[in-house]
């Protein structure tokens, strides 16, 4: 039929990101389905609140665990697509997915969850660099299972770091900046990653390709963000710079996940991982790819935060 939309499903919708994924595919107008964990008298109340959310904007829920291939398989031969969201210890869980996949026959698009630095060109302490190997299984699961694959880096969330870095809901005199806070990292808005990435689920030029969320808006070191907010507050903040060295140190001797945090922040702001590579001919770049589409810059959401900071919870690691 001319014009029909193509059926997505949603795996992983009820966490941070998947709640963004799931807003993007039906405001395109996608059919929209969720794979649910079942509800058990145990449910968090808020999980139960969220699937009543999910029905009323019209989504479909498939209620199944992952282990449960045979549910799985049959949820995917009524879909086109499907995109992972999955938190990150549960990235290997998504070969089961992929294994799904296989055997459906029907997939046209596969998005790993990955939503994160590119893997396959950075590198990190070893806390952050297990997560990498995880990621790079998978990317390489899913092309050996010869699946139509797009795969989405998206740097860094906004919200997390800019309440990391400058803690917008307090009045704070000083700001820890790591390292020199001169490396350059890369810092989207949730809502414009998910659009980014339903956009590319039905675009044939992103098929077997990477798309990179690199707006030149969101673009900025540490010491800029801060010079921003104190320009935005009308406030001087002391810097308080932390060494590589400690960092480092931090890696190796806290304690799981703080481990994986202090590694995270050595990639990010200190190595500068995700702007340290040139975009090549094979990359896409999100908002070169898709012009039309107005993206948060980093300085429009300052502008949020000074009205109405959102409140982060942190991520699963």
């Amino acid at each position: 039929m001319v014009g029909e939309k193509s059926k997505i499903l949603i795996i992983g919708s009820t966490g941070h990101l998947g709640q963004y994924m799931v807003k993007a595919s039906v405001s395109l107008g996608h059919p929209t389905y969720a794979y649910v964990r079942p509800i058990k008298p145990t449910t968090d109340s808020s999980k139960l609140q969220l699937h009543k959310e999910f029905e009323a904007m019209g989504l479909t829920l498939f209620q199944g665990e992952l282990d449960d291939h045979d549910k799985l398989v049959w949820a995917l031969k009524l879909v086109d697509i499907v995109i992972s969201t999955l938190a990150v210890p549960q990235y290997l869980e998504q070969l089961k997915i992929i294994k799904a996949i296989k055997e459906a026959g029907n997939i046209k698009r596969f998005f790993p969850s990955e939503f994160g630095n590119e893997v396959d060109r950075v590198s990190g302490l070893p806390p952050f660099e297990a997560i990498h190997v995880n990621r790079r299984k998978i990317r390489r699961a899913t092309e050996a299972a010869g699946i139509s694959y797009t795969y989405v880096s998206a740097n860094s969330f906004a919200s997390y770091f800019v309440d990391y870095l400058l803690h917008p809901h307090e009045k704070r005199k000083e700001v820890t900046v790591y390292g020199s806070g001169e490396a350059k990292a890369v810092l989207n808005c949730e809502e414009d990653v998910a659009a980014y990435t339903i956009r590319a689920a039905t675009d044939p030029r992103a098929a077997n390709r990477i798309v990179i969320c690199r707006p030149q808006g969101n673009i900025v070191s540490q010491l800029e963000l801060i010079s921003a907010w104190e320009k935005k507050t009308g406030r001087t903040l002391k810097r308080i710079h932390v060494p590589e060295q400690e960092i480092i140190e931090l890696s190796k001797t806290l304690p799981h996940p703080d481990n994986v945090r202090a590694s995270i922040l050595h990639s990010i702001f200190i190595k500068g991982e995700q702007m340290n590579f040139e975009l090549t001919d094979n990359d896409l770049e999100a908002s070169k790819l898709y012009p039309d589409y107005k993206y948060t810059s980093i300085d429009s959401y300052l502008d949020i935060c000074l009205v109405d900071p959102p409140k982060i919870k942190l991520a699963a690691l």
